[in-house]
């Protein structure tokens, strides 16, 4: 008889090439998945409706591939230190497997975790698998840690990659026994997300789980990999792979993703195309920069990684943050980003940087507030590069040129010159000239008269402003 082992899962909600859940496969055939809804997590206030729904729906998807695979998910609602040795004390588990995490509060929970399984006797197996190359292994000559990405980018793409773990095949699930000891340990059906009381009822961009992960990605790799260099940054345009919450979620394994870029890299036809899969590659390599670096340095996720930007005099005008929330600054590209991201839950990353740079640089609003409004509405929130990204749109991050200010009206003139983008969120200014839509030059009388915002700020006075605070600091 085959000693039972849990597999908990975390942000990796699939079982192909998942080598944690693979080398709990070789320990034994009797793997059980286990996933821990943890009121630490869902009672924060930064937790958006859209992403629990999209998880929940992960795990649906998730208990489907385990029945597939002959064992099962079972789900618990507790605090992982409470929750999981009670359950692998009650079906007598030999052992505990999980990957790990970078973020703070993630390895603060899997000390515990730890602590209490091994205080009832229960072995703990960890893995890496979240990342192409664990934190510690790309250093610079000095054995420190990056904090700039471009010599990051050039260790990290020499390195070789590893293979894709195997996927969970031919394993045992629990007897009927069994089930009823596990379900008197606290495993329950799956909730809902209005069970969990969160709403979303808009939809997702990306469906839940590993198959529709792979079909967004086949339909990339058909459509628009070969093509990305140029197309990513046009916010009309279907460019992007759109994968940002599979990665999340895990729902795609990093090493069969990185497989399939480098096949296709081999067999390209034209240097332009190996240059934008190459591209697509480096955002591969920023999401993992961004998870080392959190790793690293966990101060960031409290705060400014630049210390002349620990006590930088913002305004933080109430007023014009819940304008720009709103989507309601008067600034055309800045507003349309912001209203696709309150319906649908996700943001081009074009304008996610357009946007932090008005929250930051032309609001002179702490980018605190903006990271933390992207997290309670974004289906891909992600601590390591939601705060990567904004502290290097606020120029306190790692980033060797950090005073960076965007232009919206240039912006939008460079990658949305028709508007379509703009039209597509402003309905009220569908009607509207492209030029007029790009640059902003709205009369007054045409705003009132559509209904549109006046423009709260001027972008060039308070550019001047952003310039002197940042001299003087």
């Amino acid at each position: 008889m085959s000693d039972l082992i849990l597999f908990w899962h975390r942000c990796d909600l699939r079982i192909a090439d998942n080598v944690g859940l693979a080398a709990a496969r070789k320990q034994s055939s009797k793997v059980l998945g286990v996933f821990c809804l943890d009121p630490n997590i869902l009672k924060r206030d930064d937790i958006a409706s859209v992403r629990v729904a999209y998880m929940v729906g992960c795990l649906e998807k998730l208990q489907e591939r385990y029945r597939q695979a002959g064992s099962q998910l079972l789900i618990l609602h507790d605090e992982p230190h409470k929750a999981l040795p009670r359950l692998a004390t009650a079906l007598q588990a030999k052992a505990v497997f999980w990957n790990w995490d970078v973020e703070p509060y993630s390895q603060e929970r899997d000390e515990k975790v730890t602590e209490s399984l091994k205080e009832k006797g229960i072995t703990v197996c960890n893995e890496w698998d979240r990342l192409l190359h664990e934190p510690g292994k790309i250093l610079t000559q000095a054995d420190k840690p990056y904090t700039v990405y471009t010599p990051f980018w050039k260790n990290w793409s020499k390195q070789p990659k590893a293979e894709p773990a195997m996927e969970l095949k031919d394993a045992e699930g629990l007897s009927p026994k069994e089930q009823k000891s596990a379900e008197k340990a606290g495993a329950i059906s799956l909730p809902t997300a209005r069970d969990l009381g969160y709403i979303w009822e808009n939809g997702f961009l990306l469906e839940p789980g590993e198959n529709a992960a792979w079909e967004r990605f086949e339909t990339f790799r058909d459509r628009a990999i070969q093509d990305y260099q140029e197309q990513r940054n046009f916010p009309a345009t279907d460019g992007t792979s759109q994968l940002s919450a599979a990665l999340k979620f895990g729902t795609i394994g990093i090493r069969s993703l990185w497989q399939k870029t480098e096949e296709l890299s081999q067999y390209s036809r034209s240097d332009e195309s190996r240059n934008s899969i190459q591209t697509w590659q480096k955002e591969l390599a920023w999401r993992e920069f961004y998870q080392h670096a959190l790793y690293f340095f966990p101060e960031l996720a409290e705060g400014p990684y630049r210390d002349r930007f620990k006590n930088f005099p913002w305004d933080n005008n109430k007023t014009y943050f819940q304008a720009w929330c709103e989507g309601k600054t008067g600034y055309p590209i800045v507003d349309a980003a912001m209203r696709q991201l309150n319906e649908t839950g996700w943001m081009h990353n074009r304008c996610r940087m357009i946007v932090a740079s008005f929250l930051t640089k032309d609001l002179i609003i702490n980018w605190q507030w903006g990271e933390k409004y992207f997290m309670q509405r974004l289906y891909d929130g992600d601590l390591a590069s939601n705060n990567g990204g904004w502290q290097w749109s606020a120029s306190s991050g790692m980033d060797p040129k950090p005073l960076r200010i965007f232009n919206p009206s240039t912006q939008a003139q460079k990658f949305d010159p028709e508007g379509e983008y703009i039209r597509t969120w402003i309905p009220e200014l569908s009607s509207m000239d492209a030029e007029y839509l790009v640059t902003g030059k709205i009369s007054p009388l045409e705003r009132e008269a559509c209904g549109y915002a006046q423009p709260i700020v001027d972008h060039k006075i308070q550019q001047r402003e952003f310039k002197r605070r940042y001299k003087d600091g």
